[in-house]
């Protein structure tokens, strides 16, 4: 399925959630903000919104160090 991923054109497997994504793009979900659509998607929701062709998605993830 096509998304845009940070302005990158993607294509994943059909039916992933946002949690299935980031699962899929190697990142822990606990450490990513994303935003679907231009709308925030709350992290407690990340195991139930399913993605569709054509999402345009935002993905900030944090990185620790000192």
């Amino acid at each position: 399925m096509p998304l845009q991923v940070n302005g990158e054109e993607r294509t994943v497997p059909d039916g992933l959630t946002v949690r299935g994504l980031l699962v899929h793009l190697e990142l822990v979900p606990e450490l990513v903000v994303v935003e679907r659509n231009r709308e925030i998607v709350d992290r407690s929701r990340y195991d139930e919104v399913e993605l569709e062709a054509g999402d345009r998605l935002e993905l900030v993830h944090f990185v620790g160090g000192g």
